[in-house]
């Protein structure tokens, strides 16, 4: 696949400093290798209730590979308009306009370096490598931290795989307690972040990093990126279902909010509908409107197309728990074989407000303390789900860990004194799974002369082409919990 898509100049996607990078190094380098991984963070408060993240998903370099990397992308005319920006920036003829040239003239303007990387969906503990870079021209060895930018913004569809894997953990969990089984946990989780994040491709990348785990999403912008950089042979891969939003409840009027909720029922009766039933009073929406004035029209229902009443306001246990004891007072609930209660198969609830991983655990925990099996519910989350992180979440680091200078090959690495967190790998890695099953790297190109296994990680791109592709079944199998541990 070919980068060229619209504007974009891979000569300008980069932070400024490193422009003038290619002046720094040592004379007579022809070798810059580094790596990215998610730093293990050394843990000062064991009694911290804080979600600690010990292992991290991988997924979206593809996308970016595919979308930024792969092709020409270095042309006259890109050469020419980085020039002439840099030269305004800094005030200053800084730019590596020969090296650019070269890469163009030599390389018919495709990146000459190799990038290795784990398979996409990777669940791998922090601390161990995920990728790396280096240069496959002795000329080009400024390239490979030039693109550290572009290739650290894997980042965000890292985290985002991964936060939503640990809240499929505990609902896998909660789910086996409070039910005996995992029936439904892919879509326990609903994406309802597109308007919440910053911009059309965040939401493209984002929802479809959480599509690794679940399969129920609002952001349609996930399924195109997709079908576009991964493939899968369903023929979509998330799922929604017919829903109200405020406006077309208050739409009708404080008055015949029953005849609104009413309406939207009978529109959509054979599959399930979720209506948000907050606007004015959710207790009294759930005792008297759903509870009685059409509670026969909700009986009517089949487990297929069952309402899903979804509360938006207030304390959010607080709120599904009232909630839930409010209809177990009209929709008498049955016992299941572990002890919890059930509604009625055709009568579910949604929360949707104020749902992060934290809250979410609150929730699970104080209805299974009130003996609600979660049968009884799915999950609505939005920034919380696609927004609210930054790179520091799983301390996503890039660092150069391998030179060659005058044809001597030198381990390189950072090791700050105010920081051991930050210190940094040395020389050429690989990533191992051993005999007992845990991952390991190993530094300094040890993993060719020990036994540890094969080396996990593959080239997936080499002078400009994507050499190796996931399809996104691939990442989702990869990502899933096969751990029975994880379900406990």
């Amino acid at each position: 696949m070919d980068s060229r898509n619209g504007d974009f100049n891979i000569l300008l996607a980069t932070d400024s400093y490193k422009v003038t990078h290619y002046q720094q190094y040592p004379p007579n380098t022809t070798k810059v290798y580094s790596y990215f991984e998610c730093r293990e963070k050394r843990r000062e408060n064991i009694k911290s209730n804080k979600v600690q993240y010990d292992e991290t998903v991988f997924y979206g370099l593809q996308y970016i590979l595919k979308k930024y990397l792969a092709g020409k992308v270095a042309t006259k005319e890109k050469i020419q308009e980085a020039k002439e920006v840099y030269r305004e920036h800094f005030q200053h003829d800084v730019f590596n306009e020969s090296g650019w040239n070269y890469i163009l003239e030599k390389h018919d303007g495709h990146l000459p370096i190799e990038i290795k990387a784990v398979p996409e969906g990777s669940v791998i503990p922090r601390g161990n490598v995920l990728f790396t870079v280096e240069n496959t021209d002795p000329e080009c060895y400024w390239l490979t931290n030039w693109v550290e930018t572009c290739l650290v913004q894997t980042w965000y569809p890292i985290s985002v795989a991964t936060n939503s894997r640990e809240q499929k953990k505990i609902l896998a969990k909660y789910l086996m307690q409070t039910a005996g089984n995992l029936n439904g946990l892919e879509y326990k989780l609903h994406d309802f972040g597109y308007r919440g994040v910053s911009s059309q491709e965040t939401a493209g990348i984002g929802a479809s990093s959480h599509l690794v785990n679940f399969k129920g999403t609002d952001t349609v912008a996930g399924i195109t990126v997709i079908k576009k950089y991964y493939g899968t042979k369903d023929s979509v891969p998330g799922f929604s279902v017919p829903a109200a939003e405020h406006s077309t409840i208050t739409a009708w009027g404080k008055d015949c909010e029953r005849d609104a909720f009413e309406h939207i029922m009978k529109t959509f009766s054979t599959v399930p509908v979720s209506i948000v039933s907050d606007s004015y009073d959710i207790y009294n929406a759930c005792e008297k409107i759903w509870g009685e004035d059409l509670r026969d029209l909700i009986e009517g229902r089949s487990a297929d197309a069952p309402l899903i009443i979804r509360p938006d306001s207030g304390n959010p246990l607080d709120t599904v728990l009232q909630v839930l004891e409010i209809l177990g007072r009209k929709f008498p609930p049955k016992e299941n074989s572990k002890g919890y209660k059930v509604l009625p198969p055709y009568l579910r609830i949604i929360q949707g407000d104020g749902v992060d991983i934290n809250t979410l655990q609150e929730i699970v925990q104080g209805m299974k303390e009130h003996k609600w099996s979660i049968e009884n519910i799915a999950f609505g989350s939005g920034g919380a789900l696609l927004q609210k992180m930054t790179r520091d979440l799983l301390n996503c680091s890039f660092k150069c860990s391998y030179v060659v200078t005058n044809g001597l090959g030198v381990n390189v690495f950072k090791d700050p004194v105010m920081d051991p967190n930050k210190r940094s790998k040395k020389g050429r890695l690989s990533l191992h799974c051993n005999a007992s099953g845990d991952y390991v790297t190993l530094e300094e190109g040890k993993g060719e002369l020990e036994p540890n296994g094969p080396d996990l990680l593959h080239t997936v791109f080499k002078n400009g082409i994507v050499v190796k592709s996931y399809t996104f079944d691939e990442v989702r199998e990869n990502a899933q919990l096969k751990n029975k541990m994880e379900n406990l």
